[in-house]
């Protein structure tokens, strides 16, 4: 078991060179000396390692005497419906998230599906696994099968799902999806029983070699499979989700990808229109439309730190409805304050029943010709901080807002800035916007130039 698969929200390293059954015996070990839990969910995503890593999780955890609800295959965000829904005193899934098929790891949740992060628990499991002496005997023996119910949640998640819309307002979409080999393209048919939907199917059967490489689709040579078959089929829009379903993209039928900085400014609408005077949490790398429409809306805005434990943690502390982050994960005060990715879907299938304008029609007059965006560009660099302080330093002058919850947020004008530095490489992040594609365009290649 190597260290520096534990990360800031979860466990993730390669199978089986960095994390293999015995690793993940112990830290199911640990898990259950940490939380003290009366029962452990369990779940795993699609990945061929993930049974026989499941198993030995599942023997861990009886070993201990605690009782297991084996949810079998599924998303992160069924994780957190099946012990918040039901009850239940914790959680683990395994998963890595989106990364490669070589790949596994863990998602840990205590009661009401809190995560277990870095600063909550997550350090304190991976010390005490470090120091557990136990040879690969223990993985012999039977499982306890006493201790083990075995449930399916897919029914109950579906409902849960249907309670975010109207759906007796939905016109007869036709819509790809893309759930990239993962299990969304599953619960996506539950959810859709009993509507006149059609689904232009891609990548849609669970298969855990991923055939078609990472499972991501924040990566943009991943998106265009998609964009063609929207506008080959001709679809009102198009959805992926990456592998383990927690994050969920939109395409408008002309096959343009929507960053996840304006979905969240659209739902935080659209939450704002069923109920004005809510709180909407945001994270800090591109703020000006959810600021705007918050504000039109008659919301409150707060920014806060990216990262879901940071995001769910100030979710709790103002009792928001909605949070959303550049990256695509949404949040939700009636999901727990959990994210989910299969409810935004849901709710833009009821948003776009009611206007008589096509997505990509909305896109542009909401968002696309006001707010001119750079997306997230990685530069490596020798020190974070330094070229925080130097940013800080020019380019304080002048400004409108300056910011420092995470990294350095620099607010002009017509354009702003944030720098921010990874939590797990030697690398600086950076969003511009501005107020045209020129300025957005001109003052990039400054800060770029800045970085390096």
């Amino acid at each position: 078991m190597k260290e520096s698969i534990f990360k800031a929200y979860d466990i993730r390293g390669i199978y089986p060179s960095e994390i293999n059954e015995l690793d993940v015996y112990k830290i199911a070990t640990a898990f259950c000396e940490f939380v003290k839990p009366s029962e452990v969910v369990i779940g795993a995503d699609v990945r061929l390692s993930s049974p026989s890593l499941k198993k030995v999780a599942i023997k861990a955890v009886t070993d201990a005497g605690i009782r297991v609800i084996d949810v079998g295959e599924i998303s992160t965000d069924m994780l957190y419906f099946s012990v918040a829904h039901y009850g239940y005193a914790s959680g683990f899934s395994l998963t890595a998230s989106h990364n490669p098929k070589e790949y596994n790891g863990m998602k840990c949740v205590r009661e009401e599906s809190i995560p277990i992060s870095s600063d909550s628990g997550l350090f304190e499991i991976r010390d005490r696994a470090f120091a557990m002496e136990l040879s690969e005997d223990v993985l012999q023996g039977e499982i306890n099968e006493s201790l083990v119910e075995k449930k399916d949640i897919l029914e109950d998640y579906a409902v849960k799902m249907r309670s975010f819309a109207d759906f007796s307002k939905f016109k007869n979409f036709k819509i790809a999806a893309n759930p990239n080999f993962g299990v969304a393209g599953r619960a996506l048919t539950k959810v859709l029983e009993g509507t006149q939907i059609s689904v232009e199917k891609l990548n849609y059967e669970p298969d855990g070699n991923f055939p078609k490489g990472r499972p991501d689709p924040l990566i943009p040579e991943n998106r265009d499979e998609l964009s063609k078959l929207v506008v080959s089929t001709g679809s009102d829009f198009g959805v992926a989700w990456d592998a383990d379903a927690d994050r969920c993209f939109f395409f408008t039928e002309k096959g343009e990808f929507i960053e996840g900085y304006f979905i969240t400014a659209l739902l935080a609408k659209i939450f704002l229109q069923r109920q004005s005077g809510q709180k909407i949490i945001h994270d800090t790398r591109l703020t000006w439309a959810i600021e705007d429409i918050v504000k039109e809306n008659g919301g409150v805005d707060i920014a806060t730190k990216a990262g879901h434990s940071f995001i769910k943690e100030r979710m709790r502390k103002e009792d928001a409805v909605f949070g959303g982050e550049m990256s695509a994960h949404y949040y939700f005060r009636d999901y727990w304050f959990c994210d989910n990715g299969m409810v935004p879907l849901v709710m833009m299938m009821e948003f776009l029943s009611t206007q008589e304008k096509t997505l990509s029609e909305i896109m542009h007059e909401m968002f696309w010709q006001k707010y001119f965006v750079s997306g997230e560009i990685n530069t490596p660099v020798a020190d974070v901080k330094a070229v925080i302080e130097n940013a800080k330093r020019i380019y304080s002058d002048g400004a409108v807002k300056i910011d420092e919850t995470d990294g350095i947020s620099i607010d002009h004008a017509d354009w702003r800035f944030n720098f921010r530095g990874s939590n797990t490489e030697p690398l600086i992040r950076l969003n511009v916007e501005a107020k045209s594609q020129s300025l957005m365009e001109e003052k990039t290649k400054e800060m770029l130039a800045l970085a390096k």
